[in-house]
């Protein structure tokens, strides 16, 4: 273990967010995100301080105070000019970094980058960067551990420069890090950039040895030196978890659900509608599980609990349609009075979602490509009903849990069918074997040993 220091941590979102009441005050809520609910409990009422950027208009009110005491937190949040922020956000964090470490380019028509792209958008990223490193050089207290967060943050080491020797900086990555090849789709000067600003912190980490390894091979073929790197894969936070289960709201919504699904087979999948989660083929999986074999009819069912993200992006809005209209297409081919093939939920609504997760009897995670993949790992420590995985070998999560997984080949809608039905049909010795084994591996990470293995790799 590390010796214990000051902590600082930087972070696009922040810990807590502020609604205005109707008295005109900031009021402090709980922020989203699964890096909050993975690091908030660890550090509420330390004296570490979480720098994040101001997104609501309470935000911007409390960011003008400095660094604020709330709900436990020690938090100073940035406010940026609308311009740069939506640039930075939409522009390169959501489209072109996002899209790049996502493979999600279609190569033939984008990216197309304009001129101009790198002096607009990409130099707005680089002054958010800047003004967190700044931040980072008034409030890190002396001799610091700094953990800066994912992809939004690539810059700061390289920005902070040689102002605060006394600091150690780490950076983790929560998305896949691009091949070398996926990484050339960036203009020459901004992969230049993103990988030098990486190598300026101490250490960077990664959820699985794959991305740490793709990192390598872009610093390889850049010409660049090899460099310290570490993987450690976040697992779920289980008193979380189980607190959750025990509130009313998840209590009535498991209810709800066995009562919908009584003794039909039930297919759960929990996402955010995003491009790289691949919704679209598992739901077609999930037709063609009901094509090929007929008996399923009136007997399975899906319930997709899903919401939408980055409407601001193009191609989401169009996918969220896309989507939406498949499910309507399949109720619309096999409902009956008495069965609807897929339950719909946008709702985004945690407890419900956690319910489905613990009601389920196999749950479906089938990304193209993910970091992690937080649900299938959560999924395995609330289901006690020995609920069979369905996981794509996309997921980072695949790397700990495929071997007890059934394989969902993410762009073969057949595989993806046929390993659901062995899922479902499996003996009961099979499905408590498969589980166990899942359960101890889950188990053997969570939040804590998590953030002990940054604070290790920031004394490398």
């Amino acid at each position: 273990m590390a010796p214990h220091r000051p902590l600082v941590i930087v972070s696009n979102r922040g810990p807590v967010t502020f609604e205005v009441d109707a008295d005109g005050q900031p009021v402090p809520r709980r922020g989203a995100g699964g890096l909050v609910s993975g690091l908030a409990p660890l550090v509420r009422g330390s004296e570490a301080v979480w720098i994040a950027t101001a997104l609501s208009e309470g935000d911007r009110r409390v960011a003008r105070s400095g660094l604020t005491n709330a709900d436990g937190f020690r938090v100073r949040l940035l406010d940026f000019d609308p311009g740069d922020l939506a640039a930075f956000y939409d522009e390169v964090c959501n489209y072109a970094l996002w899209f790049t470490h996502h493979g999600l380019f279609d190569n033939v028509y984008e990216p197309g980058w304009p001129a101009g792209w790198v002096d607009g958008p990409w130099a707005a990223y680089r002054r958010v960067n800047e003004a967190f490193a700044d931040a980072v050089a008034r409030d890190a207290p002396a001799d610091a551990v700094v953990l800066v967060q994912d992809y939004h943050l690539c810059l700061v080491a390289a920005a902070l420069g040689d102002r605060r020797p006394d600091l150690h900086l780490v950076h983790f990555s929560h998305t896949p890090f691009a091949t070398a090849d996926m990484l050339a789709v960036l203009p020459a000067a901004v992969r230049d950039e993103l990988l030098q600003g990486l190598a300026a912190f101490d250490a960077c980490g990664f959820h699985t040895a794959r991305w740490a390894a793709d990192f390598d091979s872009c610093l390889a073929v850049a010409g660049m030196p090899e460099y310290a790197t570490f993987v450690s894969p976040l697992g779920p936070d289980p008193d979380e978890l189980a607190a959750t289960l025990t509130r009313e709201e998840s209590k009535a919504a498991f209810a709800e659900l066995d009562g919908l699904v009584g003794d039909r087979s039930f297919v759960v999948r929990v996402d955010r509608i995003e491009l790289s989660k691949n919704l679209l083929r598992g739901f077609l999986a999930f037709e063609t599980l009901l094509d090929s074999d007929p008996a399923r009819r009136g007997r399975a069912v899906m319930g997709a609990f899903v919401y939408p993200s980055r409407t601001g992006v193009p191609g989401y809005e169009r996918y969220r349609r896309a989507v939406e209209e498949c499910v309507e297409r399949i109720n619309g081919r096999f409902a009956t009075p008495e069965w609807t093939p897929i339950l719909w939920d946008d709702s985004d609504d945690f407890p419900r979602s956690i319910a489905a997760l613990a009601r389920a009897d196999a749950v479906l995670v089938n990304p193209i490509r993910d970091g992690l993949n937080l649900v299938a790992k959560e999924a395995v420590l609330v289901n006690e009903r020995d609920a069979q995985l369905v996981l794509s070998p996309g997921a980072g999560a695949w790397a700990e849990l495929g071997g007890y997984s059934w394989s969902a080949d993410p762009f073969d809608v057949g595989a993806t069918a046929s390993a659901l039905a062995a899922a479902l049909d499996a003996s009961p010795d099979e499905r408590a074997e498969r589980h166990r084994a899942l359960s101890a591996i889950v188990s053997a990470h969570n939040p804590r040993t998590w953030l002990a293995d940054q604070l290790t790799a920031a004394w490398g």
